[in-house]
């Protein structure tokens, strides 16, 4: 009789690869344990996210090995896991905390400010970063938890933005998100809050019309949105009252603070070029930032091979593939580096501009006057 091959070591090969992506469970106990124990405890979720991932890429170096794109989805169950079980730890955390925090008396202001601070650190970081990969898969159940994570945060509308505006109009003037050459990031911020509203609400009753509805037809999503959002801060007030109300929009600002921020230097400066008559080249690996570096990757499941999720979108994140430099611009650090940088314009603007003009050069030698791509002054894309 033969003997059966033991099924303990093949289950732990498919499971291993996928375990430095679950690194980012870490950061949960990490946001707990500054609440209970208060004091500068409370940095450590900050700590670790910004300047732990950033000295483990220094250590670590660059991943530029690509797993098959044709692998099958059967394959893909322990990395998938762990954005699925992200977004009830998620709320448990968030809303356990309020509880929690809203009723502590060993916590002063400033501890109350830093355990919530780093909530958000973790909401935007890992939470929108999960409801992003969420959201573009075709698996209904999948784009829920997208939209609960974004709920979570109060800005559901960056679903509609990033579906129907950002990935179609990537490196044009009618993209809010991508930030313009010499544009800070103190510039950059408020613009977006305020056009990726409008052009999300604008798309989604554009979507309406094409379907014969009025806007306001209970099939536009945003119906959705505000009545999750409603939902989130009732449990909030339910839970802390005030205090908790005033906490869950405290880390609800931050994630937006920290998702903007990787907007920002996504794209920053990269522009397709305009071909006339409001028509534009199509997207290309070119038209977005990339870094390597392998730890920041894992806690952000591969977000920085930012190029090929904008070539296959729905692409799962294990199977985003990276690029050289001749066929995407590379960052020169992972993204909690370079975010940390976007915050001082003078030194982002040194160590940025000089790339996007190599950059202009590389793919672009025929254009010799970028002044209205700086500007944003194109036509929009038709």
């Amino acid at each position: 009789m033969a003997e059966q091959s033991d099924p303990v070591p093949s289950r732990l090969a498919a499971i291993a690869p996928a375990l430095p992506f679950w690194l980012s469970l870490g950061l949960v106990p990490l946001v707990w344990l500054g609440a209970l124990q208060g004091g500068l405890w409370v940095l450590l979720p900050i700590v670790a996210t910004w300047y732990l991932f950033s000295a483990l890429d220094a250590v670590l170096g660059l991943n530029l090995d690509n797993l098959d794109p044709q692998t099958g989805e059967d394959q893909l169950f322990w990395y998938r896991l762990v954005t699925l079980i992200w977004v009830p730890l998620q709320a448990v955390s968030l809303f356990g905390l309020i509880w929690y925090v809203s009723r502590a008396g060993h916590l002063n202001g400033w501890e109350t400010f830093g355990v919530f601070f780093g909530i958000g650190v973790l909401t935007g970081t890992v939470g929108i970063n999960y409801s992003h990969e969420l959201m573009h898969q075709k698996n209904a159940l999948e784009r829920w938890l997208g939209d609960l994570l974004l709920a979570m945060v109060l800005y559901s509308h960056f679903r509609s933005e990033h579906l129907l505006v950002h990935h179609r109009y990537v490196g044009t003037s009618r993209d809010p998100v991508t930030a313009r050459y010499n544009e800070g990031f103190h510039r950059f911020y408020p613009r977006v809050l305020r056009q990726s509203l409008v052009s999300a609400f604008k798309a989604e009753a554009a979507m309406q019309a094409r379907r014969g509805r009025p806007w306001y037809h209970a099939g536009n999503p945003f119906w959705r949105y505000a009545a999750l959002q409603a939902g989130m801060l009732a449990i909030a007030a339910a839970l802390g009252g005030w205090i908790g109300v005033g906490l869950f929009l405290l880390q609800a600002g931050v994630a937006i603070w920290q998702l903007e921020l990787v907007n920002y230097i996504e794209h920053y400066g990269l522009t397709r070029k305009h071909l006339g008559d409001g028509k534009y080249e199509h997207v290309k690996p070119r038209h977005s930032w990339n870094a390597a570096q392998k730890a920041s990757n894992w806690l952000l499941i591969n977000l920085q091979r930012h190029s090929d999720h904008h070539y296959k979108p729905d692409r799962r994140f294990p199977l985003l593939q990276t690029y050289a430099e001749d066929e995407a611009p590379q960052l020169p650090y992972g993204y909690p580096v370079m975010t940390m940088a976007a915050m001082i314009p003078p030194l982002w603007r040194r160590v940025m501009n000089p790339r996007v003009r190599q950059w202009r050069a590389r793919h672009y030698p025929e254009i010799t006057d970028w002044t209205p791509y700086n500007r944003a002054s194109l036509p929009p894309p038709r």
